[in-house]
């Protein structure tokens, strides 16, 4: 009899963990996206630029044994393990992946969300570049947000002669160690971008054609891009599952639900243990795998085992020319060591190709990796939470 495991949400997390399902012949398995396509989401600001399409067919990422059902999913009824779609179909389940990723938080600064262009989805992105196209050249241009996606679309649109400046409502590029921040400032100041860092930076309003800052300034800006806060779907919250503050489905350590061992969750909306790892491609595709681990030891009738996700640092393109990689700790801790300039434009290209190879290679050999990086300050923390938790009464 063969176990039905549906993976909702199609981004690096749930193909990993769709294509490791497959290990086992007797599990069907059926991933639900709203998109036809894989979305290379850390190609997005390329796509904006015009140097890349960000999207790769589902037939180069996924297994064979993965029917794709695209629709979207708009409820989930744990009791009855079904989800809820869009055109009004039910999909029943055994086990459920919860994958659903991450999007831009809803801005509460006055304007933006009628007049700032977010980035963070392919839809976004799209939105947005013909924008961009319509705008003459010399016409000012305002990112607001200093971290990676802020940088990558200044510098990518400045290279392109675009009039850009970044406002960081704080410091630039937050992860990066002063040594790496130091290196893309110099970067970004050779692109012409226009770099408003300290206090006084952070947006209070945005109209048509400005932006306001909090130290009384306002710039004039043609076209204002949205890159500041991540936000999650609340579909697990509209389900009635227990989510963090941020609406991630807080889990354990083994990505199980607190409220249903046949739920898991992966990647950017699962909050392991109310620590979740920070938001990215690198950790999607390492607990991708593991939630699917956490499924098949289900079905087998063992233990699962504790994710283990350790960090190698951060990459950040500065134009098609030049970027940077922040060497880090395991636990994601930035340190002195980087990588720039053209070595660092190539690196970060290394990166974006192999991670679609990965995905494509998992495909093809489901269970290839299957050692993790461990991160001991991890468990220092987790001892050190549960130490300081407060009894329920």
């Amino acid at each position: 009899m063969s176990t039905e495991v549906l993976v909702i949400g199609g981004g690096y997390a749930g193909v990993m963990a769709a294509n490791r399902l497959t290990l086992r012949d007797d599990v069907t398995v059926t991933l639900i996206n709203p998109r036809p396509d894989f979305v290379e989401r850390i190609r997005l600001h390329q796509l904006v630029g015009g140097s890349h399409a960000a999207v790769v067919p589902y037939r180069k990422v996924l297994a064979e044994r993965v029917r794709l059902v695209v629709g979207t999913v708009t409820g989930i009824d744990a009791a009855g393990r079904g989800v809820r779609l869009a055109t009004g179909d039910t999909l029943g389940y055994d086990y459920l992946v919860y994958a659903v990723g991450s999007g831009s938080a809803d801005p509460d600064v006055p304007g933006a969300a009628e007049f700032a262009h977010p980035i963070a989805t392919l839809e976004d992105a799209r939105r947005l570049r013909p924008v961009v196209d319509a705008t003459p050249p010399a016409a000012p241009v305002t990112v607001v947000g200093a971290g990676p996606a802020g940088i990558e679309t200044a510098a990518e649109l400045a290279e392109a002669g675009r009039a850009v400046t970044l406002v960081c409502g704080g410091v630039l590029g937050p992860y990066l160690h002063p040594r790496g921040r130091h290196s893309v400032a110099r970067r970004l100041a050779r692109l012409g971008v226009n770099v408003l860092e300290g206090p006084g930076t952070r947006v209070t309003a945005v109209a048509r054609d400005a932006v306001r800052l909090d130290d009384g300034r306002e710039l004039p800006s043609e076209v204002t891009v949205w890159t500041a806060g991540f936000g999650v779907p609340d579909l697990a919250a509209r389900s009635g599952l227990s989510t963090d503050a941020l609406g991630r489905l807080r889990t354990d350590e083994t990505l199980t639900s607190v409220d249903d061992e046949r739920i898991v969750a992966a990647g950017d909306s699962a909050a392991p243990s109310d620590l979740p790892y920070r938001m990215g491609c690198q950790s999607a595709v390492q607990l991708g795998p593991q939630a699917a681990r956490t499924v098949l030891s289900r079905i087998a009738g063992e233990r699962p085992a504790d994710i283990e996700v350790g960090f190698a640092g951060q990459c950040i393109s500065l134009g098609r020319r030049a970027g940077i990689f922040q060497f880090a700790r395991k636990d994601d801790t930035a340190i002195s060591l980087w990588i720039g300039g053209f070595l660092g434009a190539r690196l970060k290209e290394i990166i974006c190709r192999s991670t679609v190879w990965q995905l494509g290679y998992e495909a093809r050999k489901p269970g290839v990796r299957t050692w993790w990086s461990k991160n001991a300050k991890r468990r220092q923390k987790l001892t050190e939470a549960q130490a300081t938790a407060v009894p329920a009464a």
